[in-house]
């Protein structure tokens, strides 16, 4: 180096200051463009051959390298970081919640995810117009559920809605008869715990006593 050039380099204050060479600060024939490439990039059009095209219209005369260059330092900077999306199994436990049991930030995230998504909002009204038919036992509904469901673009519960329709008696008398297998179901679970219990140690008699007399 030449002592012009280390005399430079030690009464520099900041790296900008060493860009002074034939090019620095001359005037570019993008100059008068610049201005609109800044909001249009602000506004959220970042691709740079459609500012180009934009830009060529009203009259500049560059090369699209030139407007790629000057976009670069734009994608450098990070832009801002919104809020963490809520995850798909979040949404799902949403959906398939009664909506008094949301509170008012759950409750608002899973309007703006339905609002933005037609099909899931119709599926979140299936969903819960089949859980009141659940928990109401309203049982004359099951064919209009069906017949709706079918209507609207969701496979997957177009699937099971067919699986309703195979054994549809026994879904309607589910929701409509007072009696259920709920007794039964505990008789088995218990003989199951004796089993358990026995396994290796007794014989069949002792077994069935136990079954027999257990309460």
């Amino acid at each position: 180096m030449t002592p012009r050039t280390v005399a430079r380099f030690q009464k520099a204050a900041r790296p900008e200051d060493l860009f002074r060479g034939k090019w620095q600060d001359r005037a570019s024939k993008l100059d008068p463009f610049k201005p609109f490439l800044q909001q249009q990039w602000n506004e959220g059009c970042t691709n740079a051959w459609k500012l180009y095209e934009d830009i060529k219209v009203a009259g500049y005369q560059g090369s699209y390298g030139t407007v790629r260059d000057c976009l670069k330092p734009f994608r450098k900077v990070p832009g801002p970081i919104g809020p963490r999306p809520p995850s798909a199994r979040s949404v799902a436990g949403w959906i398939l919640s009664h909506p008094d049991t949301l509170d008012e930030l759950q409750q608002r995230q899973l309007k703006t995810i339905l609002d933005g998504c037609p099909e899931l909002a119709a599926l979140t009204s299936h969903v819960r117009t089949f859980a009141t038919m659940l928990t109401q036992r309203q049982g004359e509904r099951p064919p209009a559920w069906i017949a709706a469901v079918h209507d609207e673009d969701l496979p997957a519960l177009h699937r099971f809605a067919s699986h309703l329709e195979r054994d549809l008696d026994a879904v309607i008398a589910g929701l409509t008869l007072p009696w259920n297998s709920g007794v039964v179901e505990g008789h088995v679970n218990r003989i199951k715990m004796l089993k358990r219990q026995m396994y290796g140690r007794a014989g069949f008699q002792l077994l069935r006593k136990r079954v027999l007399l257990t309460p």
